[in-house]
């Protein structure tokens, strides 16, 4: 039999918010991605009345880290519990829970407690543990903050497109041409540079230059999850200067004798850079457009590459 949780910590937030707007905010796993800056990605294990178990992806003090949760969901009292069930080392077990308790008409107090064990009990492990649950908590805390206090999906600063491509050849070869992205530098004209690591099987971090339009380069940083052959999510941990969060999908689907594939980003813009990024006058509909044509340039030629790509090694085959 394991023993308690040794170590205990509580972080707190004042929120200009009804406390049911922010319960709400937490009780969305699949809104996290866009809200909280460590959080990657978000899968729904299973689901069911007021509990579910999720599979989360995040960066814990620099490095990414993959578990499993579940988590009892109580919306009257506004209370949200989690506990790993499968748990990444160096934590053994963790568990806590979000408490929103209201503090006014349109105020409330966030309340996050965390429990945990390390491996062996560790003391260095222990030590890392608290570092990332006290930094996350404070990034999360804050960026819980400022979305419900300032929605960003009701004033024009959040994008949600998709592009697509029918290719005539195999999925798995599609899947394989955006999965090999450290190859990207030698495939795309608009790739500079790249450097990717996978440390974890299924869990990149890609570093990239990508030219634009006008010939500059912006560096990204990514955290990328991988799904063969199928899926690869992802999230830009630097991004470039008009946009706070960037999230995205390569999504690759059998049609037929081929493959359609889906390209998806969800942005949110930062108003106050448009006009040192755009120009003195820009709107942040003008900002909207420029980020929606030069995503929707990139990743589509990245697909019409991979179709290339598949459809030559279906007739590289072919008798």
């Amino acid at each position: 039999m394991s023993k308690p949780p040794s170590e205990h910590t509580e972080h707190r937030e004042l929120v200009d918010a009804p406390a049911r707007t922010v319960y709400d905010l937490v009780a969305d796993v699949a809104r996290w991605p866009l809200v909280f800056p460590p959080t990657v990605h978000v899968e729904h294990v299973e689901q069911g009345p007021g509990t579910e178990i999720i599979r989360i992806w995040a960066t814990a003090n620099e490095a990414v880290k993959g578990w499993t949760s579940r988590r009892d969901l109580d919306p009257t009292a506004r209370r949200v519990r989690f506990r790993q069930e499968v748990s990444a080392p160096p934590v053994a077990e963790m568990g806590g829970e979000w408490i929103i308790e209201p503090a006014g008409a349109d105020r409330c107090l966030v309340r996050l407690t965390h429990d945990f064990r390390a491996v062996g009990d560790d003391a260095a492990a222990t030590a890392w543990i608290h570092q990332a649950v006290d930094r996350n908590s404070r990034s999360e805390l804050a960026a819980l903050r400022t979305a419900a206090e300032s929605p960003a999906d009701g004033d024009g600063r959040f994008l949600d497109f998709d592009d697509v491509v029918h290719v005539n050849g195999d999925p798995r070869d599609v899947y394989d041409f955006l999965n090999e992205a450290g190859q990207w530098d030698r495939r795309l004209p608009h790739v500079a540079r790249v450097a990717l690591t996978e440390e974890t099987p299924g869990v990149q971090l890609l570093e990239m230059d990508t030219r634009t339009a006008d010939g500059a380069t912006h560096a990204t940083r990514s955290v990328r999850v991988c799904f063969p052959h199928h899926r690869i999510v992802y999230k830009q941990l630097r991004t470039p200067a008009l946009m706070s969060v960037h999230t995205g999908q390569w999504l690759v689907e059998a049609y037929e004798d081929g493959a359609v594939v889906t390209s998806t980003h969800r942005v949110v813009l930062i108003p106050e850079a448009v006009p040192g990024v755009l120009r003195a006058q820009a709107t942040l509909g003008d900002a909207a457009t420029y980020v929606r044509r030069a995503l929707g340039r990139n990743s589509t030629a990245t697909m019409y590459a991979a179709k290339e790509y598949a459809e030559g090694r279906r007739m590289a085959v072919r008798p």
